[in-house]
Order: structure tokens, then C-alpha cells, then sequence
């Protein structure tokens, strides 16, 4: 599987000269690597979906290198959303807006609606401005993992996924993903700002930027990507518990937990097992956990680990997305 090195302007050239002939390309973005294809191709984009195991009404993120990019793929461009583009473009913010029906159809899994997403990544920058310039509009791009899997956060992470059914995919490396979980989506396609994803972005900020109350995703909404209500799941099974539940549990079993429960890990901040359960401490701030989640529960998963145990992080703001996709891996046991 060719690596690429995304510092080098002749391999981030290669990579846009790919997308432009409708090939397949993974890239780095602030939050995750990405699978993309040229939005405008709907052969390109069906390549995502048959590589993803993606089911074909699930709709992708199509990424753009500027807010003028994005609106070629909007039938309207709402103020909201220009306030949201100078307040977190680039950034990791989707943008759900109308779509322009004769454009991006695939990529949009049909809908009236689109989002629309300006990573702020250096080497995604550069890989769309380049595209840009060979006539691609923008880049359809859900995360480069098996769908429904742990996303990925490293151009290891992606060659692993798609070692076997993908050889020949070009993989732009761009080093660890910064953020570490996926953008916050917010739907503006209904005249009010509705929350579909939470993500390193917290409401108080998005509503501070908008002067609006955001509300939550609700049956009405448009399918947006990894909003299932079982997703990004490890292989191995994954239990969300309290402080004090895992506690409770680990007293119970005490020195026996290795041999009454095996291939047992524990994914904890504030409980510590005994010696004998294998143990990954989380990262005590919010922003830490989300940097290191998927890569974290990625290394358990490639160990001889059947489950996880996981302490749920705090309710509190900051907390609201790396909350939404531990309980979503959750969900998928």
C-alpha cells in the first residue's frame, strides 16, 4: 500500500492528481483520516461505500479547501453558516446546508441536504487546494476504517483496515490526528441550528458563535454521517460503566478478575484494577481523551482482549463528544 509523504509537495501533488482521475486517496484531517474521492463522481464515490462496506444511504462529508468551495455545493448559503465558517473554518465543524440538486448526489446518499466540512490540517489543506486547482470542487471523505469500526488516527491505523481489499490505495501521511475524534455536525437546513454530533467543538461555543440555542438531532433530521446509534466500535466488546460500577465489579472478583473474566482490559480515569487486569489509564482532561481514544482502544483491540471495560467520563460540556462515541461503541456490543 503506497505511503506518501504529506510534507513533500510532490506527493501531496500526486495524491490531488489521483482524486482528480477518480481514484481513492486516505488523508489526514485534524479530527481523523479520511477516505475521499472527488464529490462531483459518483463512480469515485461508490468506491467508498463498496471499500467502507458502507450501506449506500448513509451520507459523507464532502470537504472543501474554503467557504466559497463549499457553497458551489449549497442551493442557499444561510447567514448562520457564514457565521459558523468565519468563527471555526478551518476547523472541525460539518456544516449540514441544502443541497444543489445536480451535484454531489452519491455523496449525499440522495438527501436534499449536504455537509460540508474545511479541515484545518496542513497536509489536507494543501492536498485540497491542489485538487482545487485540477478541477476537483471538493472531496466526499467519511473516516478510512471498515464501517462502523474505531476510526482511524494514524496512516498506520488506515493501512491496517484496507491492507487487504484496498492494496494499491494511496495513504497521504500526515503523522497523529490532533483532535482525535470526529467533527461536531450542525443541520441548518431547517431555519435553527439542530446538534446532530458532538465533537471537540462544545454547544456554548457553537451557540456563543450563532447568538442561537442549539437543539438536539431529533427523527426530522437529515442522516448525517456517524450518527448511528451503534458506531465506531472496537472488535472487542465494549461495556460503558460508572466510577462506581467499576469498582463494584473489580472489588467483587478482586485478585480472581484475570481468571473469572479473561481477556479482560480496563479503560478507566479515576479507577485503578488491581495488578493482574491489564489497564490503560484515559487522559484526566477532555481534549487528551479525544486525542487519544481510537488509538488507545485500537492497541487494546490488537492484543488478546475479549472485553472493555470503560468508565464513563464526567457529564460536563467538554466531555459531550468522546461521551457520545464511547457510547456509541457501546451500543454495538
Amino acid at each position: 500500500m503506497p505511503l506518501l509523504d504529506g510534507q513533500d509537495p510532490r506527493q501531496v501533488a500526486a495524491a490531488a492528481a489521483a482524486l482528480a482521475a477518480g481514484e481513492l486517496v486516505a488523508f489526514p484531517t485534524e479530527t481523523v483520516y479520511g477516505l475521499g474521492a472527488r464529490a462531483d463522481d459518483d463512480t469515485a464515490v461508490a468506491k467508498i461505500f463498496e471499500a467502507k462496506g458502507r450501506p449506500a444511504d448513509h451520507p459523507l462529508i464532502v470537504h472543501v479547501n474554503d467557504a466559497p468551495s463549499a457553497q458551489r455545493f449549497a442551493a442557499d448559503w444561510p447567514a448562520l453558516a457564514q457565521r459558523l465558517a468565519d468563527a471555526f473554518w478551518p476547523g472541525p465543524l460539518t456544516l449540514i446546508v441544502r443541497r444543489r440538486p445536480e451535484v454531489a448526489g452519491a455523496a449525499a446518499a440522495g438527501q436534499d441536504t449536504i455537509g460540508l466540512r474545511c479541515p484545518s490540517h496542513p497536509v489536507a489543506q494543501a492536498l485540497l487546494a491542489e485538487a482545487h486547482r485540477l478541477g476537483v470542487p471538493g472531496v466526499a471523505a467519511p473516516s478510512a476504517n471498515r464501517f462502523g469500526r474505531l476510526s482511524p488516527t494514524r496512516a498506520s491505523h488506515v493501512q491496517a483496515e484496507f491492507a487487504h481489499n484496498l492494496p494499491e490505495l494511496r495513504v497521504l501521511d500526515g503523522g497523529e490526528c490532533e483532535v482525535g475524534i470526529e467533527s461536531t455536525i450542525i443541520d441548518l437546513s431547517r431555519g435553527h441550528p439542530v446538534l446532530l454530533r458532538p465533537g471537540q467543538l462544545s454547544r456554548e461555543q457553537v451557540e456563543t458563535a450563532t447568538g442561537e440555542r442549539l437543539s438536539d438531532g431529533d427523527a426530522g433530521a437529515p442522516r448525517a454521517s456517524g450518527t448511528l446509534e451503534a458506531h465506531y466500535a472496537p472488535t472487542a466488546t465494549l461495556r460503558l460503566m460508572s466510577a462506581a460500577q467499576l469498582r463494584a465489579a473489580l472489588g467483587v472478583l478482586g485478585d480472581a478478575t484475570s481468571r473469572l473474566v479473561p481477556g479482560l482490559a480496563v479503560y478507566s480515569r479515576t479507577v485503578k484494577p488491581g495488578r493482574n487486569v491489564r489497564h490503560r489509564p484515559m487522559a484526566a482532561e477532555a481534549a487528551g481523551a479525544a486525542h487519544e481514544l481510537y488509538g488507545v482502544l485500537r492497541e487494546i483491540d490488537d492484543g488478546d482482549v475479549r472485553l472493555i471495560w470503560v468508565e464513563e467520563p464526567p457529564d460536563t460540556p467538554e466531555w459531550e463528544g468522546v461521551r457520545d462515541r464511547l457510547r456509541r461503541a457501546a451500543a454495538a456490543a
